[in-house]
């Protein structure tokens, strides 16, 4: 068992006290909003043993186990972090699996630098990802149904998203919506601005659902994204409460303090609400123009204390233990790799006593128990 020591990324969009504040630590005043955990080459967590990358190419079936190993091959298949957001994210999309490995070998086929700025696809592989909920979290995910976005376009009053109503009234859902959407990524960036600072008025003087999208707008005004982001669901999450975004569904981070996980994978199509590259044809081939709620999940509890995060996925699987004071110690050990997280309270796992923000990684069949009172979180894979 590893005693994690891990890297905060400092993005533009992070809060600069979040993070320092879960850690009991001062701000340094700079945005602080990623911290990882796992074997991603990018920030791999260290540990007395080297970094968790080094740990696990010693010896794959030792640190995974040999079933996650015939799975998923000999790397750690999911990033554990704790995401910390002062201002929106970009809205963005993932690609299945099928089309990652599909825009990857066409862009090394093309000879794209996989660092370079309008390069798609860093890897072959999905990024499916979850988010709970540490505090409340504002987001926006997947497509709102197209009438319901009608009448909260046409409320503005504002006469040059008129067209977009008509579109949105005018065809089914699947054509209504991407023909929105690809008109506002098309249009004129100079009419665009216009019409951005003219819903972004509105909303401000309207207030109640709309003040959102004023927020959105005063981070990136005159971005096509603002407009492109009125087309989804907003939600809040309660602390607990998750979303998880699959292949091709639209979403963004706006607010808020959560546990992410995800498909070690860096593959994203952003659609606004950033300086970065947009590539608008390989963006309407991924997105999946569904309408439907934005899903929360809540955890499903097991007999043994554990509340389990239900998804489709094998490469992640995301749980917590609530550990009242005076608790029996709990055994966690399983034959697949693991991260145990505290994110409240005091714990101990191990030989190792974590406060919050402090974490350890398990290898397979290592014996894991817990005990304390506090909040951990357990990420590990399905075989």
């Amino acid at each position: 068992m590893d005693l994690l020591d891990n890297t905060v990324r400092p993005y533009a969009w992070g809060s600069p006290t979040a993070i320092p504040q879960l850690l009991g630590v001062e701000p340094s005043g700079e945005p602080q909003a990623e911290m990882w955990m796992g074997a991603h080459p990018g920030a791999p967590s260290r540990t007395a043993r080297g970094t968790l990358v080094e740990v696990i190419d010693a010896d794959p079936k030792a640190e995974l186990g040999e079933e996650a190993v015939a799975r998923f091959g000999p790397r750690l298949p999911f990033l554990l972090k704790i995401l910390a957001a002062g201002a929106p994210l970009s809205l963005q999309v993932h690609p299945d699996l099928e089309q990652a490995r599909e825009g990857y070998e066409a862009e090394e086929r093309r000879g794209i630098p996989v660092d370079a700025p309008d390069r798609n696809y860093k890897d072959a592989n999905h990024k499916p990802e979850l988010i709970c909920a540490l505090t409340e979290f504002d987001g926006l995910c997947g497509f709102r149904a197209p009438e319901r976005t009608a009448e909260l376009l046409d409320g503005l009053g504002v006469d040059s998203l008129k067209p977009y109503v008509d579109l949105l009234r005018a065809h089914p859902e699947e054509a209504a919506l991407r023909e929105v959407l690809t008109a506002i990524l098309t249009a004129d960036r100079e009419e665009m601005a216009r019409t951005v600072a003219e819903t972004t008025a509105a909303c401000t003087r309207l207030g109640g659902d709309y003040l959102p999208y004023a927020d959105i707008a005063h981070h990136y005004p005159g971005d096509p994204g603002v407009i492109a982001a009125m087309l989804l669901n907003h939600v809040r999450l309660q602390p607990g409460e998750a979303l998880f975004l699959g292949a091709g569904i639209p979403h963004a981070y706006l607010n808020g303090l959560g546990v992410e996980i995800m498909a070690n994978s860096d593959n994203v199509l952003r659609c606004g609400l950033t300086p970065k590259h947009v590539d608008v044809p390989e963006l309407l081939r991924i997105v999946r123009f569904e309408a439907g709620d934005a899903g929360v999940l809540r955890p499903e509890a097991a007999p043994d204390g554990e509340e389990v995060y239900e998804t489709p996925i094998d490469e992640f699987r995301l749980s917590r233990y609530v550990l009242p004071e005076g608790t029996a110690a709990h055994d966690l050990t399983l034959p697949t790799p693991q991260i145990l997280l505290c994110t409240a309270g005091a714990v101990r796992v191990g030989e190792y006593d974590l406060a919050p923000g402090r974490s350890v990684f398990v290898p397979a069949a290592e014996k894991a128990e817990v005990s304390g009172a506090g909040t951990v979180f357990r990420a590990t894979v399905v075989v």
